[in-house]
């Protein structure tokens, strides 16, 4: 498989030269990718500028027609893309599509909020004038994306801002740039106007920093890790360019001593062990009410050890393979020092090494106390410790206790007590009784150091829109 970069409309290559894409579950090569640069994405800029206008001046309905064509190639080729993303990123098979329909399921909603993109009339504080507000699109944005989702992190982007008007460069994750080069050929193939998609491939400290210093980029949109979001922050603010940013979590899982124990099991691997624990909102520190605590590690335990390890492509396989050593090292070092302070390692707590290709069990670990590095880190891995709590407002309070707000879930049956726990909780995002609360028409984006702004639901567009306030004299 060989890439290249797709700016206004052409395919190219550079002369910065290539990198190498690995299958995380076999080692093997998978293709190479062109390394494009400073010089790459400025030319992709300028398309998008080009674009600017005549794509703002389509109507909304216009915009919409090109974002249902994309949405149903998408799901023409849900197959042919759910296993490119296995391919290069690991996750199982049925993930993989699943995660092709929820990256689709974008362009279906943003092409049709594009369409309520309402103004206002306000009463005037005078006969002769007349108050309006409009809203139009913010320009062109740059976006840079994460591995882990690596088509849907795409078009939970570029779904809003084309339906706002914004053309978009966009630069995926070296691990996985091969979906969002499919995905390009799919805009291609949309018709969609040259340089309304642009795509940059390579390193994130060129493309990203021509993105932070260029003036004609408007907005910057990205998810990533918390410490590259607060660099993205200090770059913007030469500008006062405008952000998005979608940052790191720690999701904490409060189980309360009423919750239906089975719907709390399968709800917390639901969340745990999706993409094998590497995704920003699944449950990292897990908190048990004491009447229930043994008889919900006892069923945990039984529905964990269940979960089959191995190469996604594989019948039957639920969690795939760690994305690189670095990723395997850190759960490693998270389980380890658990142990090392008294944790008891339920099942799992080990992993393997196979073609280079990195692998870990799925691991519960109990007896956990909140200053282990396990309860304060964020693993973004397979495992799954479980703290002890005696009451409502201690398992609310140690789920508040970090930096991170991004998802926070619990498991109750009582109306009450959970609408109470559910406002008491520092996130953004709050699963009750529902380990997968994701989905395109809802808010998705974090409090605190999680993040800025959200992505989905009619919040999502509003990122790419400004509001103008017309007083117009009559």
């Amino acid at each position: 498989m060989e890439g290249r970069l797709f700016i206004n409309g052409e395919w190219k290559k550079s002369d910065s030269g290539s990198f190498d894409v690995f299958d995380p579950a076999t080692g093997e090569k998978v293709g190479t990718a062109v390394n494009g640069g400073k010089s790459e994405t400025k030319e992709a800029i300028d398309a998008a500028h080009r674009a600017f206008k005549p794509w703002a001046e389509k109507t909304a309905g216009e915009r919409s027609e090109y974002l249902k064509k994309i949405y149903r190639i998408m799901m023409e080729k849900q197959d042919e893309l759910g296993e490119l993303i296995t391919k290069e990123m690991g996750k199982p098979l049925k993930e993989a599509k699943g995660e092709v329909a929820y990256a689709a399921s974008f362009l279906e909603w943003f092409a049709e909020e594009g369409k309520r993109v309402y103004g206002e009339m306000i009463p005037a504080s005078s006969r002769e004038k007349r108050l309006m507000v409009i809203r139009q699109p913010v320009g062109v944005v740059g976006a840079i994306t994460p591995w882990n989702f690596p088509l849907a992190m795409i078009t939970r982007k570029v779904a809003p801002a084309l339906a706002a008007g914004c053309p978009i460069i966009v630069k995926p994750a070296e691990d996985t740039p091969f979906s969002a080069i499919r995905f390009a050929e799919i805009c291609e193939e949309a018709g969609l106007p040259e340089g309304v998609f642009n795509l940059v491939t390579g390193e994130a400290s060129e493309i990203g920093g021509e993105m932070m210093s260029n003036r004609k980029v408007s907005k910057m949109t990205f998810t990533g890790s918390t410490e590259v979001g607060k660099i993205l922050m200090k770059q913007a603010s030469d500008q006062v360019k405008k952000l998005s940013l979608e940052l790191g979590g720690h999701a904490p899982i409060i189980v309360l001593d009423d919750a239906d124990i089975n719907k709390a099991v399968q709800g917390t691997i639901a969340s745990k062990f999706r993409n094998a624990g590497q995704t920003c909102v699944c449950g990292n520190r897990i908190y048990v009410q004491e009447g229930i605590y043994d008889d919900f590690v006892e069923e945990f335990k039984k529905e964990v050890s269940k979960l089959k390890v191995g190469n996604g492509f594989e019948e039957g396989v639920d969690v795939g393979p760690l994305i690189n050593q670095d990723g395997y090292e850190k759960v490693d070092r998270h389980v380890q020092d658990a142990a090392k302070q008294g944790a008891e390692i339920v099942c799992g707590g080990s992993g393997y090494e196979e073609n280079g290709s990195y692998f870990y069990k799925p691991t519960v670990l109990k007896n956990i106390t909140h200053d282990m590095v396990v309860m304060n880190e964020e693993t973004f891995g397979p495992v799954a410790p479980i703290q002890k709590i005696s009451s409502d407002e201690e398992g609310i309070r140690l789920a508040n206790d970090s930096v991170y707000g991004l998802a926070g879930y619990f498991f109750t049956e009582n109306l009450s007590r959970g609408m109470k726990v559910a406002e008491a909780l520092e996130y953004g995002i709050v699963g009750w009784n529902d380990g997968v609360p994701s989905a395109a028409q809802a808010p998705f984006g974090g409090m605190k150091e999680s993040g800025i702004g959200r992505e989905g639901g009619h919040q999502g567009i509003d990122a790419f829109l400004e509001t103008k306030y017309i007083s117009m004299g009559v």
